[in-house]
């Protein structure tokens, strides 16, 4: 397997290693012969992951390309989620007390360099970190009060590492790089206790209250409890078997938090904290679209180098999308080439990478409902009125903030749209997936992979009716056994 070191000024970069080349982030992100690689480890060594930064981008997009990347972005958000910091804090308590008992201080910080700290007797309580995180350069600061507490984890750069660090650090390096491997009871009458996640301020809810009351009530027929809980509910994640988010998913709220203790918990989990992350960002599926040979309209990943030569390729009206783009929110259409520089401009100062597309209009799009590569429901999405997206936030008529809906049976469906649904939502992995294709002149394209699709009663279950609910929950039970 291949390896790279990258980062964000290779010139700059100052440890030797000789199994691994060193290349920088803006050229693994834009240089189309790193997206072609079939196989690759790629250490990304940035100095910062900030959310939509170039070091954010590294992992998500060697994710996409199916290399293996460390830290994953599944690490690096949760180095960020203070939730999950306090939760690694109560796990480690006792390695924590042990380790730092003698010092004599109210403050310490430990520094972690490729798992492993400069003093050998906090070998142990650095290696727990890094197992954890799987970040290279991880420093965490410890205060003392009744108790030694977690303060802050934070991401590191070379830049940041002590002189008198450096030396212990390099062999640290050589050790890492020359690795072929990295690591990465209750009493009820129900079969399990099922946790609905709903925001109550949620501005676009996946299932209107109907349908979580439907949910509840198939769920009871089904012998499982099933409770409504809410974000300021996580403490009590841990009593429940089993969790299904229904409010919008983004890296940045709580629905991520929700999943990914669900996942370090063994919670059965719909959907999984990897569908989030990867369906969430426009960028990381248009990479992994393009790279299965999916056909979608003319898509380019836009970066402030190519941006005046985009719409030589996606021509005028061109659609522009922010990458965490939900409900057709920070999705835009520019008409003229003074609009698609205005965006473009705005659009870039929130993300290193944001996506242009060609505008493909059609009265309707199909989404086609796949739980656990099964298609199991199958509706028309048409356009809000006078406007060019199924959505129209921008209306004071709230009644046509949204098109009309057709349901129909999938057999119905023609048999190259549920194979195109089929193909992408295996890009994901299991979970629950609404996958958007909309056909242009007999020509099929994927427009969306959606996680945490919408299920709504009078939409989504007018053909199949309960069903729909119980294909979710049976899948559920699934994971359980």
């Amino acid at each position: 397997m291949n390896k790279y070191i990258v980062v964000n000024q290779p010139e700059n970069w100052n440890f030797s290693t000789d199994s691994v080349t060193v290349i920088s982030s803006q050229d693994y992100l834009t240089n189309p012969k790193y997206s072609l690689l079939k196989s690759a480890r790629i250490f990304n060594l940035c100095k910062d992951y900030s959310y939509q930064s170039k070091g954010y981008y590294v992992s998500l997009l060697a994710e996409a390309r199916g290399h293996s990347p460390i830290p994953t972005t599944k690490n690096i958000v949760d180095i960020k989620a203070l939730k999950l910091v306090r939760i690694v804090s109560d796990e480690f308590d006792d390695v924590i007390q042990q380790n730092l008992k003698n010092i004599k201080s109210q403050d310490f910080t430990l520094s972690i360099y490729f798992g492993q700290n400069v003093a050998q007797k906090y070998k142990n309580l650095s290696s727990l970190f890094y197992k954890h995180f799987q970040v290279p350069f991880l420093r965490v600061n410890f205060n003392h009060t009744t108790k030694w507490n977690i303060q802050s984890i934070k991401v590191i750069s070379e830049s940041e590492i002590p002189e008198e660090h450096k030396t212990s650090v390099y062999e640290f390096a050589n050790q890492y790089f020359s690795k072929k491997r990295y690591d990465t009871a209750k009493v009820a009458n129900y079969d399990f206790d099922l946790a609905i996640l709903v925001n109550p301020n949620d501005p676009a809810p996946p299932s209107n209250p109907k349908a979580l009351k439907k949910f509840v009530e198939i769920a009871e027929k089904m012998n499982i409890y099933a409770e409504i809980i809410e974000p300021k509910d996580l403490s009590r994640l841990s009593s429940f078997d089993a969790l299904f988010l229904r409010q919008s998913t983004e890296v940045n709220n709580e629905a991520y938090t929700f999943a990914r203790k669900a996942q370090q918990e063994a919670i059965a989990i719909i959907d999984y904290p990897d569908a989030i992350l990867k369906c969430c960002n426009k960028v990381y599926m248009a990479e992994a679209l393009n790279n299965a040979n999916i056909c979608t309209p003319k898509t380019i990943i836009v970066h402030a180098n190519n941006r005046n030569s985009v719409l030589e390729q996606t021509g005028l009206p061109c659609v522009l999308k922010a990458p965490d783009s939900t409900f057709s929110f920070g999705v835009k259409k520019a008409k003229t080439q003074q609009e698609y520089d205005a965006l473009v401009t705005e659009m870039l100062k929130e993300s290193d990478l944001i996506i242009a597309q060609e505008f493909c209009p059609s009265d309707y799009d199909w989404r086609i409902g796949i739980i656990d590569n099964k298609p199991f429901y199958a509706c028309k999405y048409y356009m809000a009125k006078g406007h060019w997206q199924i959505y129209n936030w921008n209306t004071k008529n709230k009644k046509e903030q949204d098109g009309e809906a057709d349901c129909l049976p999938i057999e119905d469906v023609p048999a190259d749209i549920i194979d195109m649904a089929l193909k992408s939502a295996k890009l994901m992995g299991l979970g629950l997936y609404g996958i958007d294709i909309k056909v242009v002149d007999d020509k099929l394209m994927v427009i969306e992979i959606n996680d945490n699709p919408n299920i709504d009663f009078g939409v989504e279950d007018a053909h199949y009716g309960d069903l729909v609910y119980t294909e979710i929950l049976t899948a559920f039970k699934k994971r359980l056994a």
